[in-house]
């Protein structure tokens, strides 16, 4: 606005200039606060988890890629393939970012299976199971 009133011979204040500026960052910014606070609201819930067995190793996933127990991945039965999830361990505070990759665990006691890496890095490998706390943001339309 400033350049096009200028260009036009048309001159305004200094004062005029910056306040047209700054009410209309004022409102962007408001929208741009209003954006991030509605999608940015993180999920979290503590639920049991288990780790894939050893035979899985090199087999396809439900999304198609290998399984390998050395990459962060993690299998859950509706989080859309790609989503990070913010894996803690409570119990020792330990905590990885896993992809999930995979559908399952196909039971009612457990929400997620972390691969063996993520076991190990939360610090339950080798108990088979433990209670975690997941988080993650919500898929937004």
């Amino acid at each position: 606005m400033l350049l096009s009133s200028l260009a036009f011979g048309q001159e305004k204040s200094e004062k005029e200039s910056t306040n047209e500026f700054s009410g209309s960052m004022t409102k962007a910014k408001k929208y741009a606060l209003d954006v991030i606070n509605k999608t940015s609201e993180l999920f979290s819930e503590t639920v049991y988890a288990t780790y894939y067995a050893n035979k899985f190793e090199g087999r396809k996933t439900t999304s198609g890629v290998r399984y390998r127990s050395k990459k962060l991945t993690a299998a859950h039965l509706t989080l859309p393939f790609g989503t990070i999830v913010t894996v803690t361990n409570p119990d020792n505070g330990k905590s990885v970012e896993v992809e999930i990759n995979d559908r399952g665990p196909h039971s009612k006691k457990f929400a997620i299976d972390v691969s063996a890496a993520a076991a190990k890095a939360l610090g339950f490998y080798g108990k088979g199971v433990a209670k975690l706390e997941i988080s993650y943001l919500p898929e937004t339309e």
